[in-house]
C-alpha cells in the first residue's frame, strides 16, 4: 500500500504499526477519528503534511523486528493480545495515576485553578468509564466474538465505539488542559511524573481502541 496524503490514519495505523510512534508524537488520534484522511489531519492540527509522510517514511525504513499484522492472526489472538497487553495493565495503571492527579490538584491547584479542577474532574471520569466498559467487552463482547458470532454482536459492537469516541473526546480535553503535556518551568517530580503517565496512557489507549474499532470489529462483523 502507497501512503499518499488521501491514506486514512486508521488504514496506516493497520498496515504499518509503526507509523502510530509518528501519530503519537504529534497527537494525532487513529482510533476513533481513524477515518479521517492524513491531510484532514495535519489541516485540522496545523501540521506540515510532507513534514508527517517524510517521518512516516523514515519510522517504516527503521524496522528492527518484524511488525505484527493484527489484521491477518486469529481473532482469538487479537483478544488475547488486547486483554494482556491492555486490559492487566489498565487495572493497575488507572489507580497509581489517579494518586498523582490528587496530588498534584492538592499541592499545586491554586497555581492554575481551572487546569487542575478540570484535570482531576476529567481523569476520574476517564478511570469510571473505563473500569465499566471492561468488563462489558470481557465478559460479553470478547466472548461471543471467540466462538464465531461477531455477526451476532453488531450491538454490543456498536456501543463499545460509542464509549470509545467518548473517551477519545476526555482524552483530547486532557492533552488540552495540560497543553499537550507541556511542564511549566520548576514542575516538581510528581507533577513530571504524572505529565508522562498522562501521555502514555494516552498512547496505550489509541493504541488498544485502534485495534477494536478498526481491526477487531470489521473482522469480525464478517464472521
Amino acid at each position: 500500500m502507497s501512503i499518499t496524503s488521501d491514506t486514512t490514519v486508521g488504514a496506516l495505523a493497520t498496515l504499518h504499526p509503526l507509523a502510530t510512534r509518528v501519530f503519537a508524537r504529534h497527537g494525532i488520534d487513529y482510533c476513533c477519528g481513524g477515518g479521517q484522511s492524513l491531510s484532514a489531519v495535519c489541516d485540522e492540527r496545523g501540521l506540515d503534511l510532507t513534514g508527517v509522510l517524510a517521518e512516516i517514511e523514515a519510522a517504516l525504513a527503521e524496522r528492527t523486528v518484524e511488525e505484527v499484522h493484527w489484521g491477518e492472526r486469529p481473532l482469538s489472538e487479537l483478544i488475547d493480545h488486547i486483554l494482556v497487553t491492555y486490559h492487566e495493565p489498565l487495572r493497575e495503571e488507572l489507580p497509581r495515576i489517579e494518586e498523582m492527579v490528587r496530588k498534584v490538584h492538592a499541592v499545586h491547584g491554586d497555581k492554575d485553578r481551572p487546569c487542575f479542577d478540570g484535570l482531576l474532574r476529567t481523569f476520574l471520569a476517564i478511570k469510571a468509564d473505563i473500569e465499566q466498559h471492561l468488563p462489558k467487552e470481557e465478559q460479553i463482547l470478547f466472548p461471543t466474538i471467540k466462538a464465531g458470532q461477531g455477526a451476532m454482536a453488531m450491538g454490543p459492537m456498536h456501543v463499545m465505539e460509542m464509549e470509545h469516541e467518548t473517551l477519545g473526546g476526555m482524552l483530547r480535553e486532557v492533552r488540552s488542559l495540560t497543553n499537550d503535556f507541556t511542564l511549566p518551568e520548576g514542575a516538581c517530580n510528581t507533577w513530571r511524573a504524572l505529565w508522562a503517565a498522562l501521555e502514555d496512557l494516552e498512547t496505550s489507549l489509541h493504541e488498544h481502541i485502534h485495534l477494536e474499532n478498526n481491526v477487531l470489529h470489521p473482522r469480525a462483523r464478517e464472521q
